[in-house]
């Protein structure tokens, strides 16, 4: 995984969010220390994909960067080219004590489109496929649970073409 540098931001949904995520860790949990747990998901532009996981309640830290690919150290206009075999990803920090693995995967799900291989609405290219970029094995059975499930979903009429890989 190659990560680009963060880039704060600052505006006010996201410190909503954040505050929202910070009340509901302490409901929750009420004082309960938290449980820091890491996934990363290609899902077209990680603009967009970043965006929707920071305003997701327990989500901690989102960035964004590149994974999947051989070309070491990969700059955007070497994955725009296509030839790096890299994605456009988010490595999403959550709260497993507040959201689940489950939980992020089926928003995932919800906020891009699984059914089109290497394609996110007009972005088009092998930087925008559908990946899940597990970081431990003991996450394996969930993500293929929450694939079965997205599949059943779509009833046969499509299938979803999501890659998993640790």
């Amino acid at each position: 995984l190659v990560l680009s540098p963060k880039k704060e931001k600052t505006g006010a949904s996201t410190m909503v969010s954040r505050a929202g995520a910070l009340l509901l860790a302490l409901a929750a949990g009420l004082g309960a220390s938290s449980s820091p747990r890491k996934v990363t998901l290609a899902g077209g532009c990680f603009w967009s994909v970043e965006l929707a996981f920071q305003r997701l309640p327990g989500v901690i830290d989102t960035t964004v960067g590149y994974a999947g690919g051989e070309h070491p150290n990969p700059t955007y206009n070497d994955v725009t080219k296509g030839n790096t075999g890299h994605a456009e990803v988010v490595q999403v920090t959550f709260d497993s004590l507040v959201v689940s693995l489950e939980d992020v995967l089926s928003y995932f799900f919800l906020i891009h489109d699984p059914t089109t291989p290497n394609r996110q609405g007009n972005d088009i290219g092998t930087q925008y496929r559908s990946a899940i970029y597990h970081h431990s094995e003991q996450d394996r059975p969930v993500i293929d649970k929450v694939l079965k499930e997205v599949n059943e979903k779509l009833g046969g009429k499509a299938k979803a073409v999501t890659e998993v890989k640790a």
